[in-house]
């Protein structure tokens, strides 16, 4: 849902929220091999490029075989490499007893490098605001975890034509933006935890939405040059200004996008705006999620014994 403070004077910079998804999501089995590495399934190459990274780090001389049922679209701004990232190095873990925690693969392989939402979603699952980086931090700490009310309702929307920004233009972006003020991130910072959390608390979608809203259009505009404009794909632009006319609580765009996004109070009232979206904008994909308040699950599928990352 974004940053609150792009500026860093006090030491720390970025601070983020985000909430935790029931779908889509990274679902894979994994089986040892003697030696190397393959994969099946979408996201295949992707989890043979974590894996190989992986072993070499630890110096691991056996293989792993992963099929995959299930994955996340890439550079939508979902996370989808954080959460394959955590799935194959904890599936490998698993198999060959190493004791790896989320935050150690996530340092091995080089996620969480300015958000903590990827991790903290996968290991608490619900509603996380991490604390940033500072000088010593190696993956931003989660500070603050809520669960997601169960009645509100996410719908996605999806613009397959268009991928975010990421990789080298991403980085570019850090580093060539403009300071952000640091007046208008201390008012983030002041909607996050005086009016987001206290109205999640509450299970108040107005006065949380407005609190996002707010947090959207500030980080929007600070990297419109980067991305051309609020948001990434002018086709979830639109939609954003149709959500907007119609006075809907909350919408934004999720991380760099070009995945939209908005929360409505209950399945009822979010199947009548998901038809309504379908009918208007008929050339872009949505997908009706709720909250998930659990983090991921490793499944040992011999001996059927579930156990949370």
């Amino acid at each position: 849902m974004g940053f609150f403070d792009l500026n860093g004077e006090l030491g720390r910079r970025y601070g983020s929220i985000g909430v935790c998804l029931d779908q889509p999501l990274v679902e894979l089995q994994a089986w040892r091999l003697d030696h190397g590495f393959t994969a099946e399934g979408p996201g295949a190459a992707r989890a043979l490029n974590i894996a190989n990274a992986l072993a070499k780090a630890l110096n691991l001389r056996q293989g792993m075989h992963m099929q995959i049922l299930q994955t996340i679209p890439e550079h939508a701004g979902l996370g989808a490499g954080t959460q394959m990232s955590l799935a194959v190095g904890l599936a490998m873990s698993s198999l060959y007893s190493l004791n790896l925690t989320a935050r150690d693969v996530a340092t091995l392989t080089q996620r969480g490098s300015r958000s903590g939402i990827g991790i903290g979603t996968f290991t608490q699952g619900g509603v996380i605001i991490d604390g940033g980086r500072g000088s010593n931090t190696d993956v931003p700490p989660v500070i603050a975890r809520a669960d997601f009310p169960d009645d509100w309702r996410i719908i996605l929307i999806q613009d397959n034509s268009h991928t975010g920004v990421h990789g080298e233009l991403e980085a570019e972006a850090f580093r060539t933006l403009p300071k952000f003020p640091a007046a208008l991130a201390a008012n983030l910072c002041r909607l996050v935890l005086m009016q987001a959390l206290p109205a999640l608390a509450e299970r108040h979608l107005p006065a949380f939405g407005a609190a996002i809203r707010e947090l959207q259009a500030c980080t929007g505009d600070h990297f419109a040059p980067v991305q051309g404009g609020r948001y990434a794909s002018p086709k979830v632009g639109s939609v954003m200004q149709w959500l907007d006319s119609q006075h809907a609580s909350c919408f934004g765009q999720s991380s760099w996008g070009p995945t939209g996004f908005t929360i409505v109070e209950n399945e009822v009232q979010a199947r009548e705006q998901l038809m309504m979206l379908q009918t208007t904008f008929p050339e872009l994909t949505f997908l009706l999620c709720k909250g998930r308040n659990t983090g991921g699950i490793l499944c040992d599928i011999n001996n059927r014994k579930n156990k949370k990352s």
